[in-house]
């Protein structure tokens, strides 16, 4: 998107409906498609000596594996943003102030960028299928939700695990 009529007239304000292009968030710690997104709704106004500010919403419809079980969670993202672009600022600049505005490149805004880091700042800490989730089996990982299993589930402190050996080999005498 072209950001040159905004940045050439103070206070100028234009208001966008655009279509982002990602299908997938693609993040260090996984890969999740996107199954449905409202256009961005975006508001940009020039603040007077090319400073911008960028306000926008967007809701996304996100696969996110279950924290306990593992099973695909449809989740709804909703992402809000009000920041501000210092267009006057080189490359270098921006890098040395930790600005990271990289979702700017000369007078152009990639939305795209733009929404994967606001999606990111926003992410979900943890989502789970259900709020009583049972989560895997530590022994077989049978999801517990779906069967349960005869797997032995007493959970023991490890530093105790000396003390356990002992008692076995008392009952074996």
């Amino acid at each position: 998107m072209n950001l040159t009529e905004v940045i050439l007239k103070e206070g100028k304000v234009i208001q966008r409906q655009e279509e982002i292009g990602l299908t997938q968030l693609q993040f260090p710690f996984g890969s999740y498609p996107i199954l449905h997104s409202s256009p961005l709704s975006l508001t940009i106004t020039n603040k007077g000596k090319k400073v911008l500010r960028l306000e926008g919403a967007i809701t996304l419809e996100v696969m996110i594996p279950c924290a306990r079980c593992l099973e695909d969670v449809r989740t709804t993202l909703s992402v809000d943003f009000d920041k501000e672009a210092d267009m006057k600022l080189t490359e270098e600049e921006r890098l040395s102030a930790l600005d990271e505005s990289d979702f700017l490149n000369g007078y152009n805004l990639d939305v795209d960028k733009l929404v994967y880091g606001e999606v990111l700042l926003n992410w979900p800490s943890r989502v789970l299928c259900k709020e009583e989730c049972k989560g895997l089996c530590k022994v077989c990982g049978q999801n517990l939700n779906r069967k349960t299993c005869s797997c032995d589930s007493t959970d023991f402190d490890p530093r105790m695990a000396k003390i356990r050996d002992i008692f076995s080999n008392f009952k074996e005498v």
